[in-house]
């Protein structure tokens, strides 16, 4: 057993924006389930502190001038402490963790982060004399990136992982912020954290954990590549040796067909007809014409260049002509936005678009329709594919990333065998994606094919303790290098 402190800047389901909050919402209980003593680490942002009510104070301190107070509380539904970094300054204000009401970036990120960071250093040191200190910390993303860089030279300090779900977002910031955060003159240098004469959180989690990893093994072959790395394809080629990745799980509790409150009618393996009432349900909540003959296609989606809004718009007139149903439930550029909602104005009765977040109607999507539609220009693991695996929801993906690792095309051979479960697109294209939506409603007709499909999907095992079985073999290796180095 190990004393983990896992940081996070969003957990399920106390603050969420993306798939880190599934992450953290999930894998610390399942390795708290596998003996690990775990604490998770979040920022007490006004969403959180609504949820939680029984908090009581641990330590307080000051940072950067500012008063924190850190509290702890429960992660719902769970044993799994959660300490709360109390700041009202920096973290009490409407709008997303990172952005304000009008999306753009919180004018103080770096501060808001590196006082985040500081308080986990604290901890992490014992400093705050919680008579807990940690073995392994465990970092996730740029907003906890410049943690291994401050624990690196401690001495008695825990072994440090550091986790990409998402390279594109690296926390870049001037060098007057650098200066600002009075943080070691010693990082400031190319192989520290500066990044082309810029601040980079980041590479703090890159160029000093003791152990790296990314949410899929494709993801982290792709990133040692210069079109995936996001201009770290160097660094991450230099630290390959202590890159890997590990596949996200999902949590069967709440993504189950079999028991899902939000689905019209409950199914499984053996019940699957039953998935047709759920279609029917979202027909009729859409007004869409309700025929179980036409394939419905469902997306939930942050709506960006990397999730192929930009393949699907081209291809859209295309789609239109298609014998099919098509929902998409998300929210992001509002150029993407405007433009899907012009086609289901133009096309009432084949196109639904819901711009959102709404977490009811994404598992009532996952339930009724025959499709999902995820042709992402990259992906570093993905989750919607692997709940629409579950629910015997065939996804169309691109093969990168985590999607490749988890959906297996339906071509000849893989149907002899019977190990597909989804359909790939080939290219980032148009075209291909067309051709690709032809493939899928073509074996739609042969109900049989289908049906194998589905229980292929269905039957995969992508359960959050086969990825932390993989975790804990991790903070063993960043404890056997953190060993090596002061060995050394």
């Amino acid at each position: 057993m190990s004393n983990i402190l896992y940081v996070t800047s969003e957990a399920f389901p106390l603050i969420k924006t993306g798939g880190l909050a599934d992450v953290a919402g999930s894998l610390p209980i399942a390795l708290a389930e596998q003996s690990e003593d775990i604490r998770l680490v979040l920022p007490a942002y006004p969403q959180v502190m609504q949820q939680v009510t029984d908090t009581k104070p641990l330590a307080s301190g000051i940072y950067y001038n500012l008063e924190v107070t850190l509290l702890e509380t429960q992660l719902p539904n769970s044993n799994v402490p959660v300490w709360l970094v109390h700041c009202p300054a920096i973290f009490d204000r409407p709008g997303s963790p990172y952005m304000n009401s009008a999306g753009q970036p919180w004018h103080d990120n770096a501060l808001r982060f590196a006082v985040f960071c500081k308080v986990a250093v604290d901890i992490a040191m014992n400093r705050l004399n919680l008579k807990w200190q940690p073995d392994v910390v465990h970092c996730n993303d740029w907003q906890s990136g410049l943690i291994p860089a401050l624990l690196q030279p401690l001495k008695q300090r825990p072994a440090t992982v550091f986790t990409i779900h998402n390279l594109a977002y690296q926390g870049l910031f001037d060098y007057q912020t650098f200066i600002d955060l009075e943080l070691p003159s010693a990082l400031w240098h190319p192989e520290g954290l500066e990044f082309y004469h810029q601040l980079s959180f980041i590479k703090g989690g890159l160029v000093y954990a003791d152990r790296i990893n990314t949410v899929s093994p494709t993801y982290a072959d792709e990133i040692l590549q210069p079109e995936f790395g996001n201009g770290l394809s160097g660094l991450l080629q230099h630290r390959q040796g202590r890159l890997c990745g590990i596949l996200n799980g999902i949590d069967h509790t709440v993504w189950n067909p079999a028991t899902d409150p939000h689905l019209a009618a409950h199914y499984d393996t053996t019940t699957l007809d039953q998935k047709r009432v759920n279609k029917t349900a979202l027909q009729k909540q859409f007004n869409l014409p309700i025929d179980a003959k036409i394939p419905l296609v469902g997306m939930i989606s942050r709506m960006v260049e990397q999730k192929g809004l930009d393949i699907i718009l081209q291809a859209m007139e295309k789609i239109m002509t298609m014998p099919l149903q098509l929902i998409i439930l998300g929210t992001g550029d509002m150029h993407y936005e405007m433009e899907l909602m012009k086609w289901s104005q133009q096309y009432p009765d084949r196109i639904k678009v819901i711009v959102g977040y709404n977490e009811p109607l994404s598992h009532q999507i996952e339930g009724g329709s025959d499709l999902f539609l995820m042709p992402s220009a990259f992906e570093p693991c993905g989750l919607n594919q692997l709940y629409s695996l579950r629910y015997g929801t065939l996804p169309i993906v691109r093969n990168v990333g985590g999607l490749a690792d988890t959906v297996v095309a339906a071509n000849k051979q893989n149907l002899a065998n019977a190990t597909a479960n989804g359909f790939v697109v080939p290219a980032q294209s148009a075209p291909a994606l067309v051709a690709t939506l032809k493939q899928a409603l073509t074996l739609y007709k042969r109900p049989k094919v289908w049906r194998q499909l589905q229980l292929t999907a269905m039957k995969g095992d992508f359960s959050w303790q086969r990825s932390a079985k993989h975790y804990r073999e991790l903070y063993q290796q960043a404890m056997a290098d953190r060993d090596q180095i002061n060995a050394g």
